[in-house]
């Protein structure tokens, strides 16, 4: 279950409460982590591969890639496969994913552990299948 951000959680709620302008990105960037990721961390300070062809994977935000939430605890699952890039050379070990704003830096929307971390090598085709990553409100 993904966490938001510090950053999103001001953005929510001072559109909700004040009604304070909050436009979605159009685009929205998948990027893995090798350390923990927390509220504060940002698209600048958040711990990726680097190097092996490592790049975040862009998605457009729509309904085809993100499809209604439903359930009486608010869950919203990814409606298509998100592929990354093939590693080249070792990505190490990857514990968590992000949504960002922005293909570099820009500022991380939600976050969650990984259910097992996984260790990324030459060769290796990293991707989260269609319903694999959770968003949750309660």
């Amino acid at each position: 279950m993904a966490g938001f951000s510090d950053y999103l959680e001001k953005k929510l709620l001072d559109h909700v409460f004040g009604g304070a302008t909050y436009t979605p990105p159009a685009t929205l960037y998948f990027g893995l982590a090798t350390a923990a990721i927390t509220d504060s961390t940002t698209g600048s300070t958040v711990t990726e591969p680097s190097g092996g062809s490592y790049a975040r994977v862009a998605v457009t935000n729509n309904t085809t890639n993100f499809p209604a939430a439903s359930g009486t605890t608010a869950t919203k699952k990814n409606g298509t496969v998100i592929n990354f890039p093939e590693a080249t050379a070792s990505w190490g070990t990857v514990t968590h994913f992000f949504i960002a704003d922005a293909a570099t830096g820009g500022n991380i929307l939600a976050y969650a552990a990984l259910d097992a971390s996984k260790t990324i090598d030459a060769g290796d085709l990293p991707r989260f299948n269609v319903n694999a990553l959770t968003i949750t409100l309660d």
